[in-house]
C-alpha cells in the first residue's frame, strides 16, 4: 500500500519537475545535457507485450522540444526485492518510448533502505550493472536561505522534511514559509502542512518565536499562522501545569488543546504559572 508520505514526496518533485534533474547534478555529481525545459511524462511505461510497469514519476528534459533525457524517480521508503527487476525495465522501456538516454533518481530516507537501494543490480550480461543514484536524507541540503527557498520552494520543503526535527530545523521553516505564502492556496496549504508537521515541538515553538516579526500577505496564511500559535499557546498551558507537577487528566488535556479563544487560552497560560490546581486554572465562565 502507497503511504502517504510516499505520495507527498512524489508530489513535490511532481509539482518542481526540474528538482529531479537539479539533485542528480547537485546532490549525486551526474552529468545531464543541457536542456530547457523539464515535464511530467506518462508514468505508464508499457511493452506492446502484456506486462505493464508503473513508476512513482517520469520526468522528460527536453532541449528545442527534443527529448534530450528522461529520468525515473522512484521513492523507497522499504526494502521491495521486485524493484531489482523493474528499475532495469523501467530504463530501458522508457529509453525506447523516448529515444533518449534514462536516469534513475531513487529517493530513499531511511538509512537501511538506502543502503539496500544503491547496491549494484547484476543484469546478466558482462558489465551491464545497474548502480541505482539514491538521494540520502543526509543529502538533501539544508535550505536555510530564504532567497534559496523562495527560488526553489519544493526544495525548502524537501530540506524542512529531511531535517525538521533537527536543530535546523526551525530555522529551515522560517526560510521556507514565507516563500510559501506567496503560492497558490492548494499548493500553500500542502505544503504548509508537509512543513509544520515535519518539526518537533520545541521546533514549533522556536519557529513560532522567529516569525513574530514577519507580515503574511495571503488570507490563508494568516489564518494558519493563527491556528498554529493557538496550538502552541495550548500546548505550553499544559507544558507549564505538568512542570510545575499538577496533573492534567486526558479530558482536560483534550479540552485544552480544542481551546480556539486566542485570549482565553493567555489566560489560563498566566493562571497555570501560579494556580495551585487545575481548577483554578480552567474553571471560568464559558
Amino acid at each position: 500500500m502507497v503511504s502517504m508520505r510516499h505520495e507527498c514526496l512524489v508530489d513535490l518533485f511532481k509539482n518542481r519537475p526540474s528538482l529531479a534533474a537539479e539533485m542528480l547534478v547537485e546532490v549525486l555529481g551526474v552529468v545531464l545535457p543541457a536542456y530547457s525545459e523539464a515535464r511530467v511524462a506518462s508514468v505508464e511505461l508499457n511493452e506492446t507485450q502484456p506486462a505493464e510497469y508503473r513508476a512513482d514519476l517520469v520526468i522528460l528534459l527536453l532541449e528545442g522540444g527534443r527529448p534530450v533525457r528522461v529520468i525515473i524517480v522512484e521513492v523507497q521508503l522499504r526494502k521491495d526485492e521486485d524493484k531489482r527487476f523493474t528499475w532495469p525495465a523501467y530504463l530501458t522501456v522508457s529509453r525506447d518510448q523516448h529515444r533518449c538516454p534514462a536516469d534513475l533518481l531513487v529517493i530513499a530516507s531511511d538509512p537501511l533502505v538506502a543502503a539496500w537501494c544503491a547496491e549494484p543490480i547484476e543484469l546478466g550480461v558482462p558489465t551491464f550493472v545497474l548502480r541505482p543514484p539514491v538521494l540520502r536524507r543526509d543529502g538533501i541540503p539544508v535550505v536555510t536561505d530564504p532567497a534559496e527557498a523562495a527560488r526553489r520552494p519544493e526544495l525548502g520543503v524537501l530540506s524542512a522534511m529531511a531535517y525538521g526535527e533537527t536543530e535546523q530545523g526551525a530555522t529551515i521553516a522560517g526560510a521556507v514559509l514565507p516563500a510559501i505564502d506567496a503560492l497558490d492556496d492548494e499548493r500553500a496549504r500542502f505544503y504548509y502542512d508537509l512543513v509544520y508537521n515535519s518539526l518537533n515541538d520545541a521546533a514549533r515553538w522556536a519557529l513560532e518565536a522567529m516569525m513574530k516579526g514577519y507580515e503574511y500577505q495571503s488570507d490563508f496564511a494568516k489564518k494558519y499562522v493563527a491556528q498554529g500559535e493557538t496550538a502552541a499557546n495550548a500546548r505550553a498551558v499544559i507544558t507549564v501545569l505538568k512542570a510545575r507537577g499538577i496533573t492534567v487528566p486526558d479530558d482536560a488535556r483534550e479540552r485544552i488543546l480544542a481551546q480556539k479563544d486566542v485570549e482565553r487560552l493567555e489566560r489560563w497560560l498566566e493562571k497555570a504559572a501560579v494556580a495551585a490546581s487545575l481548577a483554578e486554572v480552567l474553571d471560568e465562565p464559558s
